[in-house]
């Protein structure tokens, strides 16, 4: 039978697409990775990879052996680590990616009160505004909006995200508010761009009681990222459109106002996500409860959905 490291060698060489990959994960070389693997091919006689220099692709043998030994590996290894930390703190390094700002504004600050109940969990924190693959990157759990969840994974709400508009006191002086979304067509507006495609983020605004209405700004600026609408808005440049986590922070302080009170558009969940393993590792599995149970404490979801 070929030893379960050789196998380990294979399944994370083929998830990730490179020995090298593999190799950081496992904390081997990537010499090691592929000397394991070629012993893997020997003893099975078959060749698992094509390799080029440009990229590691499976072999028809290898896709084969993938489907059959990938999903017993995991639950081994994750059985052995969860029988390991019965016993113990949970431990060991926690990577989880989140966007940008908002990991700065709601996650950051919640790591005194999680370091001190978990001091032998090290977080390894990544801020960028795109989704990852998980398994394929080698995440323990991601935090973000607009998620298109792959088979194998679980998401946890925590809050459903409303766009507001916003400006400054300053930019308002002289002006006259709006008192329909309509209206915002005369002002200046710090518009967003996707950053996965592109285009121009267009919102219709509903009200309680059902109206709906578009909301077109005069474009002013065009960012791609929240965080420097908001900053851009606080300078007095216009009219931004954001979500309400980057906005309300400001709102409360009074460094901007809401336009249009009761307009709002609906942008889905923000969610905490993470592989549906039966033995999720202890570090991921108390990351996921503690943060559960701080944004509830602290009136997430209340605080995103309105002012």
């Amino acid at each position: 039978m070929p030893a379960l490291s050789h196998l380990d060698c294979f399944v994370k060489s083929a998830e990730r697409g490179s020995f090298s990959a593999a190799a950081r994960l496992l904390e081997l070389t990537p010499a090691a990775v592929s000397k394991n693997i070629a012993r893997l091919e020997a003893e099975l006689g078959v060749r698992l990879f094509q390799r080029s220099t440009r990229q590691l692709s499976l072999t028809e043998g290898g896709e084969r052996l993938l489907a059959q030994v990938g999903g017993p590996l995991a639950a081994l290894a994750d059985a052995v680590g969860h029988a390991a930390e019965q016993d113990r703190q949970p431990a060991g390094t926690l990577r989880v990616s989140m966007g940008q700002a908002f990991g700065r504004a709601y996650l950051v600050p919640l790591l005194d009160e999680f370091l001190r109940r978990y001091p032998a969990v090290v977080p390894d924190w990544r801020f960028e505004n795109r989704q990852v693959d998980l398994i394929g990157e080698g995440f323990d759990a991601g935090i973000g909006g607009g998620l298109e969840l792959k088979p194998g994974m679980v998401a946890r709400t925590l809050g459903r995200i409303h766009i507001v508009a916003v400006a400054a006191p300053g930019y308002l002086s002289g002006r006259k508010g709006p008192r329909h979304p309509s209206e915002l067509a005369a002002l200046d507006g710090i518009v967003r761009r996707s950053s996965q495609n592109g285009r121009i983020y267009q919102y219709t605004l509903r009200r309680a009681d059902g109206e709906v209405a578009a909301a077109a700004l005069r474009t002013r600026v065009v960012f791609d990222d929240p965080e420097a609408m908001c900053q851009a808005a606080m300078l007095g440049l216009g009219v931004a459109l954001l979500p309400m986590p980057f906005a309300a922070p400001w709102l409360h302080s009074g460094a901007l106002v809401r336009l249009l009170p009761g307009w709002s558009a609906e942008a889905g969940p923000i969610s905490l996500y993470y592989p549906a393993k039966k033995l999720l590792p202890a570090r991921t599995r108390v990351f996921v409860d503690f943060v559960l149970e701080q944004f509830r404490a602290r009136g997430f979801e209340r605080l995103v959905e309105d002012i």
